[in-house]
């Protein structure tokens, strides 16, 4: 919104105000974005709480067969707040972000559809008090049903190597081996090879591969949030690496720089990855230990849904299992979990996720979460580091 008030108007700028030329700039209006969003949660995040916590009354429902302390020291803890991280997370969006641009309503369409589902499963679950929800088969039909049209949609936007672009001189004057126009429609893309990666082209596959990764990651991010502060704080990490990863690939001038794959339009992703980045700062404000509110599935299907979303529309999906690895973990920790009880009636961990298994162990809750946390910084630095493996 504010784009078109100061840059896009008649004349560069709106009749009644004077052309600003900051606002042209995405990193300003990435970190507008983050403050705007810091500043939604710490405004209303308490009395969005008190009032969960009226409606709700006895808070989450908290697993019988969880570890112990869970049902001593988290029970009556309200749940939802997710919905004062997206809250923050659009508002914030809408105000900072050039709203003509594809790419970012595919990843925010993505986040309210993952979101709308965590919410029927939150509130069917406060309003039982039960831990069973929505049902698993029709979450994942509804998640698939959205990645389905977030794979289409993205694969429209993505270059099909035909059109014409504008190329920087400074990319002129050095421009062997450059490729602006590599077609990426149904394309894989791998890191660790010149010229923007090894492509694999995956044709009739290339639409489920899209759905698995985007619906993978909203319930990897979901089976991850177990613990106060676990899961939001790799969220941002993961949001931040991929928010730079979309300003790099949606400016020609670096992608040939650094030889990655250039898709036009994507840099604009990178002030919804910042609204990302301050909503999670400021729900962390309330779900530090010892958590005043949980995110609930409302909160965690629907960031994962949009981490997944923006490393399909930047082409970093591998760079995304690698960044977001402490979700793959989690994720595994569960499938080993169960297909071994299933063919041998024993269990490889304690409790899974994984992060339960040290909770049975004797781990203390800080101890887990800050080093996962640390886990999830050298992970996004390797993720980072495949940017100039070339």
């Amino acid at each position: 919104m504010l784009y078109y008030m100061f840059v896009a108007g008649p004349g560069g700028g709106a009749p009644w105000i004077s052309d600003v030329a900051l606002f042209q700039f995405l990193s300003f209006r990435a970190v507008g974005a983050v403050a705007t969003a810091l500043f939604v949660c710490l405004m209303f995040g308490r009395r969005l709480i008190d009032f969960l916590r009226v409606r709700q009354g006895k808070g989450q429902p908290i697993r019988e067969d969880g570890p112990e302390r869970h049902l001593l020291e988290k029970k009556g803890t309200p749940t939802m707040g997710g919905v004062m991280i997206l809250g923050a997370l659009f508002i914030s969006t809408l105000l900072w972000g050039q709203l003509d641009n594809g790419f970012l309503w595919v990843v925010m369409l993505v986040t309210l559809g993952f979101g709308i589902i965590g919410f029927a499963d939150d509130l069917a679950k406060v309003t039982k008090y039960s831990t069973d929800g929505v049902p698993q088969k029709l979450r994942l039909v509804l998640g698939f049903g959205i990645a389905f049209g977030a794979a289409y949609a993205i694969n429209v936007l993505q270059p099909d190597g035909v059109g014409q672009i504008v190329v920087p001189q400074t990319v002129l004057n050095d421009s062997k081996g450059f490729k602006p126009e590599v077609k990426l429609q149904d394309m894989l893309a791998v890191p660790g090879f010149k010229e923007g990666g090894l492509l694999f082209d995956l044709g009739l596959f290339y639409i489920p591969f899209v759905m698995l990764v985007i619906v993978g990651s909203a319930n990897a991010v979901n089976l991850t949030d177990g613990l106060d502060g676990l899961a939001i704080v790799p969220v941002m990490i993961a949001a931040a690496c991929l928010g730079f990863i979309a300003y790099l690939v949606g400016r020609v001038d670096f992608t040939h720089y650094l030889k990655l794959n250039y898709v036009p339009g994507t840099g604009e992703i990178s002030v919804f990855c910042g609204a990302l980045i301050g909503a999670g700062l400021g729900f962390l404000w309330y779900n530090a230990p010892p958590a005043m509110v949980f995110m609930g599935d409302t909160g965690s299907l629907a960031l994962g849904g949009a981490l997944g979303s923006i490393a399909v529309a930047t082409k970093h999906e591998i760079v995304l299992a690698i960044i977001g690895g402490l979700f793959v973990v989690e994720t595994l920790s569960v499938i080993i979990q169960i297909w071994y009880y299933k063919f041998t009636g024993k269990r490889v961990f304690l409790m899974a996720p994984i992060h339960h298994h040290f909770e049975k162990r004797g781990w203390r809750e800080p101890t887990i979460v800050i080093r996962f946390w640390i886990i999830s910084v050298i992970l996004a630095l390797i993720g980072l580091a495949t940017l100039k493996l070339r």
